[in-house]
């Protein structure tokens, strides 16, 4: 397998009785970049996440982790953010991230570095029940990079935050390549891709219908457009 892709997949089709929510999807994701992976609602971007985060199973096709077939030990070295964060509201910012640093058995210090990372260091006591959306998204990217992950796994990740928010969690996504970690992020939004993304897939009705670099001067509107009608239902 080629050493300058994290991550790929090859064919990978997911059936729920008859409905094909993935069709032969492959993609390519390479290293330390962050792959933006748009489609419409329902286009089966989450579907396809929740494989590569184990969560699921693939009806058929496999999953190309750092050249190797993908397998559970994996996922010490993938961080994955899908829904809502698992937080414990009657707990603080640091309380929170002391539960999965222990469970994950990593040396202290790093709870403050990852706080740090994701701008929460100044939350004290105040407990997460209170904190905004922005700042319980925040949160959940800090527990999905405890661990150092190779690749990290965002879906949808500012659903919900108002613009100072979007803007925040942009820029703090943008600077994860340049700390070893690449990204891949699910959005039907496209100003999510245009800011930040280095290359970009874009799915509609479970196929792949695009994926190559992406460049500010293109038209993505219209790429994207263009790409749903033709696999539209």
């Amino acid at each position: 397998m080629n050493d300058k892709y994290i991550l790929q997949t090859k064919q990978l089709t997911k059936k729920y009785r008859r409905s094909t929510i993935l069709n032969a999807v492959s993609i390519n994701v390479r290293k330390n970049t962050v792959y933006g992976l748009l489609g419409p609602n329902g286009a089966g971007k989450s579907t396809m996440l929740k494989i590569i985060s184990g969560l699921l199973k693939p009806t058929s096709g496999e999953v190309i982790f750092n050249g190797n077939q993908w397998n559970r030990k994996d996922l010490a070295h993938i961080g994955s953010l899908i829904e809502s964060p698992p937080l414990y509201g009657n707990l603080t910012a640091k309380e929170n991230l002391e539960v999965i640093n222990t469970i994950l058995g990593l040396p202290k210090e790093r709870i403050q570095e990852v706080l740090q990372i994701v701008g929460l260091t100044n939350t004290g006591s105040k407990r997460v029940m209170n904190f905004s959306m922005g700042m319980k998204q925040r949160l959940g990217i800090a527990l999905a990079i405890l661990n150092r992950p190779k690749l990290l796994i965002l879906d949808e990740p500012t659903n919900g935050l108002d613009p100072i928010g979007i803007q925040e969690l942009r820029e703090l996504i943008a600077s994860f390549p340049q700390q070893g970690m690449t990204v891949l992020l699910s959005s039907h939004l496209l100003s999510e891709a245009e800011h930040i993304a280095d290359d970009i897939g874009i799915i509609s009705n479970g196929i792949l219908g695009y994926e190559g670099k992406y460049h500010s001067y293109e038209n993505l509107e219209k790429l994207f457009t263009d790409v749903v009608r033709k696999h539209r239902a």
